[in-house]
């Protein structure tokens, strides 16, 4: 993925109607966009499909986004995401009877699964802010938020073997740290 001032500008461009542009920019936010619509639809093909009105959304919008202001990377994730959750609303029935509502699943976490979960994700902060500065940053990027190696070793400026040296190394001392 490029960095936030290249995808701004292929936006910029996008809005001038520049197909090449537009290209490019799926090439380098495609993936992150997909793996959004996936997330929310659960559905391959249905989120190939989304995607593809997505960015039939970015090209006719394009010039919204460089009137409004915003960072690009959250701006085509709220289109993406919005997109999904109106393909989700449309897959519902319009009128549900009352009666059906006594088989609907809560799936919001128990206060027990909260605590566990809070714990856990204590356990691994303490763990992760053990590792070095860098090699933490790197696996927050890679394993959070998606990052692809080649995108860290860019970021980090290593060499790509390098990098996943770096994550190889730090997730067996993470898992070593979470098994005391």
């Amino acid at each position: 993925m490029s960095t936030p001032e290249e995808i701004a500008r292929l936006l910029s461009r996008v809005a001038l109607r520049d197909r090449a542009a537009f290209d490019v920019l799926y090439g380098h936010v495609s993936a992150k966009l997909f793996g959004v619509c996936l997330r929310l639809l659960r559905d391959r093909q249905e989120s190939e499909d989304a995607l593809q009105e997505v960015f039939v959304k970015v090209w006719h919008k394009a010039d919204r986004y460089a009137a409004s202001g915003a960072s690009p990377m959250p701006w085509l994730i709220a289109i993406a995401r919005n997109h999904a959750i109106d393909r989700l609303r449309a897959r519902r029935p319009a009128g549900s009877e009352i009666g059906e509502a006594e088989w609907v699943v809560d799936d919001a976490p128990t206060p027990e699964s909260s605590a566990v979960q809070r714990s856990e994700r204590r356990r691994i902060d303490d763990c992760l802010d053990r590792l070095q500065d860098e090699r933490a940053a790197a696996v927050r990027g890679a394993y959070l938020d998606g990052d692809s190696y080649e995108i860290l070793a860019e970021r980090f400026a290593v060499p790509l073997n390098t990098m996943r040296t770096w994550l190889r190394r730090s997730l067996i001392k993470l898992r070593e740290c979470l098994e005391e």
